[in-house]
């Protein structure tokens, strides 16, 4: 069950999406997960993900650090879906919150994902609140750095082909702190729906 609760579009015709829902169940090329840089995948949305798609996820994984070393804000990495219904799994790596530069590490982290999946030929891309679990950051302040990072991608990128981005949100808690931030940010873009 995934329900679209906002929905912008861009000047271009991309579209932004935030949906309640299990990222793991998103039909779009590719969903991130929100990954520590050893890209060990034993809890949270990386947990959900192995579980839901197979353990070739992890091996995938374990091969990605294997051959690159860990993975960086700046770097993510990228492995098959196993049995999810998309094609790739990008690896974000967001921050932990208290570290130095936090805010611009998740703005990083969300921006190289997307830019990632440009390079993979990527159409459409489901992504969860990254580090806003057990890594800690604020939601609202998370909320407002992922918002404003999707529309400089897309402002950077006016012809870009991802044409769907989705947040997708399982937990009511985080849905809720997203949606109330996106009534005060994504209100100032233009046009919108």
């Amino acid at each position: 069950m995934s329900e679209v609760k906002r929905a912008h579009t861009f000047p271009n015709g991309q579209c932004f999406e935030l949906v309640h829902g299990d990222l793991t169940l998103q039909k779009v090329d590719a969903i991130v997960n929100a990954a520590n840089e050893f890209l060990h995948h034993g809890g949270g949305v990386a947990g959900a993900i192995v579980r839901r798609g197979g353990w070739v996820i992890q091996e995938e994984s374990d091969r990605w650090v294997e051959q690159h070393g860990p993975v960086s804000h700046a770097a993510p990495a990228y492995t098959t879906a196993g049995k999810l219904p998309c094609k790739y799994v990008i690896h974000a790596v967001g921050p932990v919150w208290g570290v130095n530069n936090a805010d611009e590490r998740l703005a990083t982290a969300v921006f190289s994902s997307l830019r990632l999946a440009e390079s993979l030929g990527i159409h459409s891309i489901a992504l969860p609140a990254i580090s806003t679990g057990i890594f800690g950051f604020p939601k609202d302040r998370a909320a407002r750095i992922i918002f404003h990072t999707i529309a400089e991608y897309f402002k950077q990128n006016p012809q870009s082909q991802l044409g769907l981005v989705r947040l997708t949100l399982l937990d009511q808690e985080t849905l809720n702190e997203f949606t109330r931030i996106w009534d005060e940010e994504m209100s100032r873009q233009t046009p919108s729906s």
